[in-house]
């Protein structure tokens, strides 16, 4: 079986994420981006089993939220791989908690743009 082609930042980081751990969980967070600030949309979990998931997939899930979203920030559940759902559920619950407190935490996260392309945030500061 060949090899599927990552054509974006996602898909590279999925790649090389499976290749480290395995099998891993990712948390993830859909986003709007404005001028001075980041709306938290809608969050999820995915169990990632493969190396074969691609961005046009994970498009087809986010379609699904039915919001228009700007950005994806993904957490890997936990560093060695897998969780349970119950867990999973309840650190995506935390996640978010901790996201809506201080959103400076998405840089702890791999962030994406609507095309599957690596993004970064800098906070913002106010002019004197």
């Amino acid at each position: 079986m060949r090899p599927i082609p990552c054509e974006t930042d996602f898909d590279d980081w999925v790649v090389t994420t499976y290749g480290e751990t395995g099998p891993f969980t990712m948390l993830f967070v859909l986003v709007r981006i404005g001028e001075r600030q980041v709306d938290l949309l809608r969050s999820a979990y995915l169990h990632v089993v493969g190396d074969e998931l691609r961005w046009p997939e994970m498009l087809g899930l986010f379609a699904g939220a039915g919001v228009d979203w700007s950005a994806v920030v993904f957490f890997r559940a936990d560093q060695e791989g897998l969780v349970e759902d119950a867990d999973a559920r309840s650190r995506l619950a935390s996640l978010v908690r901790k996201l809506h407190e201080d959103r400076s935490l998405i840089r702890e996260g791999e962030f994406f743009n609507e095309d599957g392309l690596r993004l970064t945030i800098e906070e913002v500061r106010a002019a004197h």
